[in-house]
């Protein structure tokens, strides 16, 4: 039988990609078997002469064609050749046109509220290609400890492991995570809470939107911090909340200038974001004494607290809580890695029954064999061994971008006083910083603008915010020299 054979040069591999030479081959492969490109009866080059064409080992070409034999995408015939198999899993659909089909449906009527249009923290896809990214919640990978976490990861695969991730276990977490949660996570932040009192949540975005659905209801008053986080406010006034936003001082929330009925309030007392400052402790009991005397709830976004090389954090505003009126949210994804999307939410049993409940609504719960490697990687002292690893490296980035920031006059307007790994600053008045975070790309410069923090604002915003956990320690000083020539020419342009 004739058989027509693929042409070699259809084949490339990306070197910069970071991804098996193996793996690439594969998947290419399959991209064009279920794109149908390459249809049942084609031949395959042969493993010389793919090998030669893209410049790497024949072995390396024959395990990529037999792994795919094993999976039912190619056929052997005699001679050892390769061609794509008559039971391939092609698409039945055949070519469809990427030309957006047209419709008479007016979305924008079916869809009243609108989420597309709101202000958005950007977080560039290929950060990693700009030599200066002081962008905050990116992780340096030279610092994670990538072979613990992969030996974490298989043993979670293991027989028995699997059994107990492979199943649909509805509204349950994986006890070895919460209990380590318990034991371990909680009581370093003063918390005392039972397995039922704790629901794992896909990272600290799904515990707040959590939080947010349960207690949305018509006439809801929710009050949050100005600057604060915008995803908070936008999902908030998504679910059809009212919202007060109070402005913050050098302490935080003003607990003096809450508004009167709030029956929410949305507070990041360790680590404020976007400012990075503490709340101190008398604020904070004034908080939870407003919160008994006016029937209000705080919800709680206790957030990095482990980058404490400075000094130790103070307690969670949770630790203070003897009413229950505190819901609190932590994340593994800020000292772990943010692709990881692993958080927890604690809270009085009744709330987190309703909200465990809720999440199996959305998502039935997080994946498995995350929840299992990474209770693995925290009960075998990996975490711990990290953050000691990561203070230390943030805390001399950041007595390195404090001196080129004060050697460059630009002004450090808030910083967290147990360490963290960011400044907020201030740019002279006038200065958009939108603009500023722009121009900067062309530096090879990555910044966060402060207008997405800010409530309804109409002026230009000065203040931006730079992070330290993103860039390497030599590339910091090159970096806020940069920063600062722009501002200058950005001045001097009026």
């Amino acid at each position: 039988m004739n058989r027509i054979t693929a042409p070699e040069e259809i084949f490339f591999l990306d070197r910069s990609q970071g991804q098996g030479l193996q793996a690439q081959v594969r998947e290419s492969l399959v991209s064009a078997i279920l794109a149908r490109r390459l249809l049942p009866g084609t031949r395959l080059p042969s493993t010389r002469k793919l090998a030669r064409h893209l410049e790497v080992s024949r072995i390396t070409i024959t395990l990529a064609y037999q792994e795919l034999v094993s999976q039912g995408y190619l056929a052997t015939a005699r001679r050892s050749s390769f061609f794509i198999s008559d039971s391939a899993p092609i698409s039945a659909l055949g070519d469809r046109s990427t030309e957006p089909a047209e419709t008479g449906i007016d979305w924008a009527a079916k869809l009243p509220r609108s989420l597309s249009d709101r202000r958005m923290i950007e977080k560039p896809y290929d950060w990693r290609t700009f030599p200066y990214p002081f962008i905050y919640g990116q992780m340096d990978m030279s610092l994670f400890h990538h072979n613990a976490w992969r030996d974490c990861a298989r043993r979670a695969l293991g027989r028995r492991d699997f059994e107990d991730m492979a199943s649909d276990v509805a509204v349950a977490d994986d006890p070895m995570l919460v209990n380590y949660i318990c034991s371990s996570t909680l009581p370093r932040r003063g918390i005392a809470a039972r397995p039922s009192e704790v629901l794992v949540t896909v990272g600290a975005q799904n515990a707040l939107w959590l939080v947010v659905q349960l207690m949305a209801r018509d006439g809801l008053h929710a009050v949050c911090e100005n600057p604060g986080y915008p995803d908070l406010v936008s999902a908030l006034r998504w679910s059809g909340t009212r919202v007060s936003t109070v402005d913050v001082d050098e302490h935080g929330l003003p607990t003096d200038r809450l508004p009167p009925g709030a029956d929410v309030v949305f507070v990041t007392p360790s680590h404020h974001a976007p400012t990075a400052v503490t709340m101190p402790m008398s604020r904070r009991s004034r908080l939870l004494e407003a919160a008994d005397q006016q029937d209000f709830v705080v919800v709680e976004d206790d957030y990095e607290f482990e980058m404490s090389f400075l000094a130790p954090p103070s307690p969670a505003l949770k630790s203070l809580d003897r009413t229950g009126r505190v819901i609190y949210i932590g994340s593994f994804s800020k000292a772990l890695f943010p692709g990881l999307r692993l958080g927890y939410l604690v809270g009085p049993e009744p709330f987190i029954r309703e909200a465990r409940h809720l999440r199996s609504l959305m998502l039935r719960h997080p994946p498995g064999h995350q929840q299992r490697t990474a209770a693995y990687f925290l009960a075998f002292g990996h975490y711990n061994s990290l953050i000691r690893d990561m203070r230390k490296a943030f805390a001399e980035r950041r007595e390195i971008t404090t001196r080129a920031l004060e050697r460059e006059g630009l002004e450090i307007s808030g910083a967290a006083s147990f360490g963290g790994t960011n400044f907020w600053v201030k740019g002279p008045e006038g200065l958009d910083s939108l603009r500023l975070a722009d121009e900067l790309r062309q530096d090879g410069v990555l910044i966060e603008a402060g207008a997405p923090f800010f409530d309804n604002c109409r002026e230009p915003i000065p203040f931006f915010r730079i992070a330290y956990s993103s860039i390497s320690t030599g590339r910091i000083e090159e970096g806020v020299r940069r920063i600062a020539r722009r501002l200058r020419a950005i001045g001097a342009a009026g």
